[in-house]
């Protein structure tokens, strides 16, 4: 996120004798607690819906002292951060309040008084008493509450199947039951427009059945998502086969066409610009 260069290069800008940087930077900033508590700048716009008040959240974050250029906490060290449920995984009150103001893609600073932080006691030795902090906060996704439910009880199950060592004659139940939860994992990351995981999660089920029509069609869309044509159309054709009369396979293969063609056409156009004769006669890229 780059919050350690950031944020203290934009405090020193302010020029104010009497105040702290804090204070300098709170009067540009928008109210959202109603009592100045939780202070709102916003970095970069997000879109969609607002944070639902039950959901889980991926989001990466810096905390910041007001005399400090590196952050106390951070979890911008990270791959991959890890899926915090609302109410349940956060523990201040003002990065809460502060999610529940945000957008997927939103990126925004806070400043988060004692009452909404740390309290009157701080965290010692790191936190003082009655401090003030500044946080930095991307927001990388979101599921509502009935979205991260499902998916926490897919990816317990998943593990839980993973671990279970049936015996030979049970073997095919628990390959069906981790059938199921790999289909509704991939769907429920094409839902959250993260093709490549999903597409990982239909792979893992075609192990289990390769010609299974959910799994390939899957496999298929997260391929249209990342503009790999030829890879979805094998996967689409190949699901087609399996059930020549599915509406969605068909309809997805109908997408898949006018979608490379548009691509197909761009490509000409392109090509097309950078060939054709200039005012002096000659072409685009001669030297």
């Amino acid at each position: 996120m780059g919050g350690s260069a950031r944020n203290p290069g934009v405090l020193r800008g302010d020029q104010a004798s009497d105040q702290s940087a804090y204070q300098r930077l709170s009067r540009r900033m928008l109210d959202i607690s109603g009592d100045r508590g939780v202070l709102k700048d916003v970095i970069r716009e997000g879109a969609g819906e607002l944070v639902t008040p039950d959901a889980s959240v991926l989001v990466k974050y810096s905390g910041y002292l007001e005399h400090m250029d590196k952050p106390f906490d951070s979890n911008c060290f990270r791959k991959t951060p890890r899926l915090m449920k609302l109410g349940e995984d956060i523990t201040l009150w003002g990065m809460e309040l502060g999610l529940l103001s945000m957008r997927r893609g939103e990126l925004a600073r806070f400043l988060f008084k004692p009452t909404y932080a740390y309290g009157t006691m701080g965290c010692p030795p790191l936190i003082p008493p009655n401090t003030t902090v500044l946080f930095e906060i991307e927001l990388l996704d979101f599921l509502d509450s009935a979205e991260s439910d499902k998916f926490c009880a897919l990816s317990a199950a998943l593990l839980l199947l993973h671990r279970r060592s049936a015996p030979p004659r049970e073997q095919h139940l628990v390959a069906a039951a981790k059938l199921l939860v790999l289909l509704n994992l991939s769907l429920t990351y094409l839902k959250l427009e993260r093709p490549t995981t999903a597409l990982r999660y239909g792979e893992q089920a075609l192990i289990l059945d390769q010609k299974n029509a959910k799994a390939l069609f899957r496999c298929g869309q997260a391929c249209l998502l990342m503009t790999e044509y030829q890879k979805a159309r094998d996967f689409l054709v190949r699901a087609q086969k399996e059930q020549p009369f599915n509406h969605d396979i068909n309809n997805e293969l109908k997408k898949l066409a006018s979608s490379y063609k548009d691509y197909t056409d761009k490509e000409k156009e392109m090509c097309h610009r950078m060939f054709a004769p200039d005012d002096n006669g000659s072409t685009v890229g001669e030297t």
